[in-house]
């Protein structure tokens, strides 16, 4: 019988990260010529100004295999040096195969692991718990964490209400093993609440829809949503899950150097820190420049903030 070496407590560094950002520009006042909206409305009730788009012969894949390839020249790292990929996107390019997969191909990292995550809007933060917990395990080295996604490809074009809000992007990060066991993240928590699932979804055909139909735009495997309740649960639960970490840590929110939240509404970010009696330098947002990317969000201001140096070892 063999017996394998059991490490010792091991920490994780935030090594590089990268991200990427279509060319095209779409404006209010694009989108002013497509549907009834003007940049007036969808500015003071969005904040958005402008959000990027992919062309037609473009796919997420793209916008993954760039952020990835910048997030490894950040960490100086050779993408043979990965031993697992986890891509967070609710667009993957396909069904089958996962889209990791073929990103792990294509930057010339096989055989490490691949993984397609779908939480939605909030998959970058999940799978960058899961690596930072794989890594703990003394298994993995280095593990690339991506959110991407590909909107514009399940938008109703002509439903005002969710067309002004979302954009595609990627943005990436790599976690590597550190010899500092105190390095790493301090608390981390996911949780879901799939009750209220009819407030924001994407129907494939008749049977995914609620009994009622509310709110439904009439146009198959696009976003459903019904805004007034969605900004309502996510003012509540940035707040609450804010307090819940930093009580966790025995920390005071006044402690806090950075908050990155996910991009979903310049409204919903401003009131969450109003109630945390924030100042507004303490709370990053780019959603005028990008919109709501879900997933690819948070990872996208994470990589502006190293860029800049706002973010320490």
């Amino acid at each position: 019988m063999t017996h394998q070496h059991r490490p010792g407590p091991i920490g994780v560094r935030l090594a590089g990260t990268g991200m990427a950002i279509p060319p095209r520009v779409v404006t209010n006042a694009d989108l002013a010529r497509v549907v009834e909206t003007s940049d007036q409305w969808i500015s003071r009730r969005t904040g958005i100004k402008t959000r990027h788009v992919i062309d037609e012969s473009s796919t997420v894949r793209d916008l993954a295999v760039e952020a990835l390839s910048n997030a490894l020249a950040s960490a100086q790292l050779d993408a043979k040096q990965l031993d697992l990929l986890l891509l967070a996107t609710l667009t993957p390019e396909m069904c089958l195969p996962a889209t990791a997969a073929r990103v792990v191909a294509q930057i010339g990292a096989t055989p490490a692991g691949a993984i397609d995550v779908n939480a939605a809007c909030s998959g970058f933060v999940y799978a960058l718990n899961m690596a930072a917990g794989l890594i703990q395990t003394g298994h993995y080295r280095h593990i690339g964490v991506i959110g991407a996604e590909s909107l514009s490809r399940i938008i109703d074009w002509k439903d005002r209400r969710t067309c002004v809000l979302f954009g595609d992007g990627a943005g990436a990060a790599i976690l590597g093993r550190s010899d500092d066991p105190e390095q790493g993240c301090l608390y981390q928590s996911m949780s879901s609440d799939g009750t209220d699932w009819q407030m924001l979804y994407c129907p494939r055909c008749e049977a995914d829809l609620p009994e009622d139909r509310a709110g439904f735009s009439g146009t198959f495997n696009t976003i459903q949503m019904n805004g007034r309740e969605v900004y309502k649960f996510a003012v509540d639960k940035l707040r609450t899950t804010i307090v819940q970490a930093v009580e966790a840590v025995g920390i005071s929110v006044e402690d806090l150097a950075m908050i990155i939240p996910h991009q979903s509404n310049q409204r919903i970010l401003e009131s969450a820190r109003d109630k945390l009696g924030l100042p507004e330098h303490k709370m990053y947002t780019n959603i005028e420049r990008y919109g709501n990317t879900s997933a690819a969000s948070v990872p996208i201001c994470l990589s502006e903030l190293m860029d800049g140096d706002r973010i320490g070892p």
